[in-house]
């Protein structure tokens, strides 16, 4: 395996060209189910890096907006092209970098595939109004335009598909880009940059700085030249963010914390119910910010679906997501996982019953990774931490009800509101979910959470355009003479 001494150095790219740091250091990527597996080098980024970064985004745009957003579509069209012909190295890039299994790589660089062939339809269906005046001889119209230098911050759950849904819409828009992806998975990140300089993308117009803490986030969010950040990550951090950008008035798109319910009704299909709950709480180690780490059930078939849903869960194959037969791999980090491991004491010690699971696998295969077995907790009660904070792990709470009211006031009861689901087969009870539920969640809807999820902006389809675009009202005047709007002169 590669050591320090000889592991690929990935560099920085600003202004067209890849660069080293100005610290002159670098940062290890290792693999979390073998920390022996050194993946690479990436820059320790600086204030110094990301000034000069935006100073190139800042130069770039004043040629990036003159360029029709068809062209600019025709480029981001070529660019999901030589993505789909990379599909398979990239999602294997990004298991050996995040852990997650193969099955969910290639979903991951398979929505950055689609939102790019998406986008890039967009490029000729940015569409705005045209309305007829009250006045005579005039004309009255609406028009997207780019706002400029665009921030884009990504967590390392889903590395090429979330910078996708921010960066792909913001270079249709016209905006340039300065990226900083997380320290995890720097890897996939240059992947996604690197197809796109392939694609024709201009210099300067995608900049991309590594690194990690407020020497590189803290400029990404203040400087005066930036006009929009979209961050992803942690609430606590999005915070952050959110006041960092706003006395300069920049728009700020926020997609944070979760703490998703599924909810079972007394009349649903168990069988599918449980199929359901695995994927929503073990899937990506459930390291997503939709994870279903939140299971309500009615009473009446509470039990039932506690034994089938504990045995599904022990059945589960944990190991490295390299391997085809592997159905969970491990937590992206030590720190992850020693947070995990502090939410199974916390539901010990608040008296939920710990049905399956609650210990770190670390013998044999497991010896050098960050795995955890997939945890379920029974009989959890509303008010728990376990039921009540996000723990971005393989822990699922479930949690006895004895109606949909009750079911649904539960799943309100968080500071989060992404998504929620209802298995059921009454449509009343359907209807009446989809109406209660205090949420916000196909990359051709709208995406995006409520309350200590988000901040209201939306992210994937027509919605994302919104975020990195602002409207123009023109007004075409050929009438010959002043006509003085808001006059209350009378026309026939």
């Amino acid at each position: 395996m590669p050591t320090t001494a000889t592991a690929t150095t990935y560099k920085n790219l600003i202004g067209g060209d890849w660069v080293a740091s100005k610290s002159g250091k670098t940062f290890e990527n290792r693999n979390p189910a073998n920390t022996d597996d050194l993946i690479g080098l990436f820059q320790h980024s600086t204030a110094d890096d990301v000034k000069a970064a935006i100073e190139a985004a800042a130069k770039a745009y004043e040629g990036w907006r003159l360029v029709p957003a068809p062209r600019r579509a025709e480029i981001l069209f070529k660019a999901a092209q030589i993505l789909v012909e990379r599909k398979e190295p990239f999602a294997r890039d990004m298991t050996r970098e995040m852990g997650k299994v193969l099955g969910e790589t290639r979903g991951d660089v398979q929505e950055a595939i689609d939102m790019t062939f998406y986008m890039a339809g967009e490029g000729r269906r940015m569409f705005g109004q045209t309305v007829p005046s009250e006045l005579r001889n005039k004309f009255a119209m609406s028009v997207r335009q780019p706002l400029g230098v665009s921030s884009i911050i990504t967590p390392w759950n889903f590395p090429m598909a979330i910078p996708s849904w921010k960066i792909i819409p913001a270079l249709v828009c016209g905006n340039t880009v300065v990226f900083k992806p997380a320290s995890q998975t720097p890897l996939s990140a240059y992947n996604f940059v690197n197809v796109l300089i392939e694609a024709g993308i201009p210099k300067g117009v995608v900049n991309l700085v590594t690194g990690d803490g407020s020497a590189v986030g803290t400029p990404m969010t203040t400087d005066g030249r930036v006009r929009v950040v979209s961050f992803t990550g942690s609430t606590d951090v999005g915070a952050i963010v959110n006041k960092a950008a706003a006395p300069t008035f920049k728009k700020v798109h926020l997609e944070m914390g979760g703490k998703n319910v599924i909810m079972i009704m007394d009349d649903a299909n168990l069988e599918l119910a449980v199929d359901g709950c695995l994927w929503g709480g073990f899937g990506t180690t459930g390291q997503r910010c939709t994870a279903a780490s939140r299971v309500v059930v009615h009473e009446k078939v509470y039990r039932r679906f506690v034994d089938e849903f504990v045995a599904r869960a022990r059945s589960l194959k944990v190991g490295d997501g390299l391997k085809e037969e592997t159905q969970m791999g491990p937590s992206n980090s030590e720190s992850q996982l020693q947070t995990v491991m502090k939410y199974v004491k916390i539901g010990r010690d608040e008296g939920a019953t710990l049905a399956t699971g609650g210990h770190r696998l670390d013998t044999g295969a497991y010896a050098k990774g960050y795995f955890h077995e997939p945890t379920i907790f029974v009989d959890v009660k509303p008010e728990m931490r376990i039921a009540k904070e996000e723990i971005f792990g393989p822990v699922v709470s479930v949690i006895p009800c004895r109606s949909l009211d009750e079911a649904v006031a539960i799943g309100n009861n968080v500071e989060y509101g992404l998504s929620a689901s209802i298995y059921t087969q009454d449509i009343n009870r359907a209807f009446q979910a989809m109406r209660d539920l205090y949420t916000g969640t196909e990359v051709h809807l709208p995406f995006g959470g409520t309350k200590n999820t988000g901040n209201g902006h939306r992210e994937a389809g027509v919605a994302a355009l919104d975020v990195f675009s602002e409207w123009k009202s023109i007004y075409i005047d050929f009438s010959g003479r002043l006509q003085r709007a808001q006059i209350d002169v009378e026309q026939i």
